[in-house]
Order: C-alpha cells, then sequence, then structure tokens
C-alpha cells in the first residue's frame, strides 16, 4: 500500500498544530508540512520566494496558488517524505486541492483528508478569553491559565491586554471565513474519491483526539490492504 499523505483540515482554534505533531509521532512517521512554516522560512532568509512573499502580503495581496503549489512540490521531492506526510494549511482553494491530488500521485502518496470538527462556541470562549502582556508577549488564559493578580503579568506586573485578533466578532469571523474557505475543499475530495473522516476535535484531550485520528488511519489502510 503506498504511505499516506494526511491532509489535515480544522478550524483557527482547533487544535490542528497539536494535532499534526501527536499524529506524526504516534502513527505517521512522515514530515509535517506547513505552508505557513515554509513561507515564513524564506521570508527569514530573505531568498526571492521571501521578498516576493513578503511585498505580497505587505500589498494586502493573497500569496498566488501557482507559489504555494510550486513550494509544496519541491518539499515532496524531498527523501523524508517516503514513509508519508502531514499537511497543514493546505490545500487552501480548489485549484491547490486539484493540484495536491496531481503531487502527491506523482510522489506515490495516498492522500487521506481529517476534518477536526469543533464546536465554535467553545472555540471562542476559549481564544476570547487570553490575555496578553504587552511588555514580554506571555499569554494568559483566563479559565486554565489566569494570572496571579486579575489583569495584571506575573513577570513584570505590566496590565494585560486582549489582543485584537481575540476579539469576539474577530474570531467569529475568522471562523465564518474557514467554512466559506473549506466547505468546497471537502466537496471537492469526496466528488472524486479521496477518503474524507471527520473527527471530533472539542470533546476530548489531545492525545485521545490524536488516537481517534490514528484509528482512522488505521481503518483505513486495513481497508486499502484488503483491497
Amino acid at each position: 500500500m503506498p504511505p499516506i499523505a494526511l491532509i489535515l483540515f480544522g478550524s483557527p482554534g482547533s487544535g490542528k498544530g497539536t494535532q499534526s505533531r501527536l499524529v506524526r509521532d504516534r502513527c505517521l512517521p512522515g514530515p509535517h508540512i506547513s505552508t505557513g512554516d515554509m513561507l515564513r522560512a524564506h521570508i527569514e532568509a530573505g531568498d526571492e520566494i521571501g521578498i516576493e512573499v513578503q511585498c505580497l502580503m505587505k500589498s494586502g495581496h493573497l500569496v498566488p496558488d501557482d507559489l504555494v503549489n510550486r513550494l509544496v512540490e519541491q518539499r515532496l521531492k524531498q527523501p523524508d517524505t517516503r514513509n508519508g506526510v502531514i499537511l497543514d494549511g493546505y490545500p487552501r482553494t480548489v485549484a491547490q486541492a486539484s493540484e495536491t491530488r496531481r503531487v502527491l500521485a506523482l510522489g506515490g502518496l495516498l492522500p487521506v483528508v481529517l476534518h477536526l470538527v469543533v464546536d465554535y462556541d467553545r472555540i471562542v470562549a476559549r481564544l476570547s478569553g487570553r490575555r496578553q502582556c504587552p511588555v514580554c508577549g506571555t499569554l494568559y488564559s483566563l479559565s486554565t491559565n489566569p494570572p496571579k493578580v486579575p489583569g495584571v503579568c506575573d513577570l513584570d506586573g505590566a496590565t494585560l491586554v486582549t489582543r485584537e485578533d481575540d476579539r469576539e466578532e474577530v474570531i467569529r469571523e475568522r471562523l465564518g471565513e474557514y467554512d466559506r474557505q473549506t466547505r468546497p475543499i471537502l466537496e471537492f475530495f469526496s466528488r472524486v474519491g479521496v477518503k474524507v473522516a471527520e473527527v471530533n476535535g472539542a470533546d476530548a484531550d489531545p492525545a485521545t483526539i490524536s488516537q481517534r485520528i490514528c484509528a482512522n488511519l488505521e481503518s483505513f489502510r486495513s481497508q486499502q490492504a484488503q483491497g
């Protein structure tokens, strides 16, 4: 059976990054490939791609599909992807999804799509309850990791603030945009016969959720082995 390329979807605040790391350690030994991380690495390196991406972002434009596709295709040609990969943050459009199928097929990788489903009210409550120190950058959660003195940083005594992207209306808009962007991609994969599964990502601890994801992958492997 070909190695699996796990395409992991999850809304902001769903714990997708945490699950990528846990699944990699537990049942899919290939690399965790994040397009966001790759783009940031090019920006930090100041190379040709980094300069192009930074100029696009500063002008308010999205990074074009062809550039992202090229980066992912180059990454998938590296030797460490031979036993499988986890794709995080890609694809973001139906056009990218179509290209993903082509590139994975060329690399002998079998795509499996998994969608982490979470209760948006829980996400809003958790993210809107975050506070940050404007001096040292320490993050606090009012529910799980509150400061010793309400509204004051434990480390330097500065007054904590709510980040702009942690305001409830901003969070709900991001979640709505995620839905609008992701639904057509999931529908595309289902339509072309790619395995698409959902896992509840909000009713258990991260280790249990990663066990569910791995159980889905193992079930898929068994089905493929049986023909």
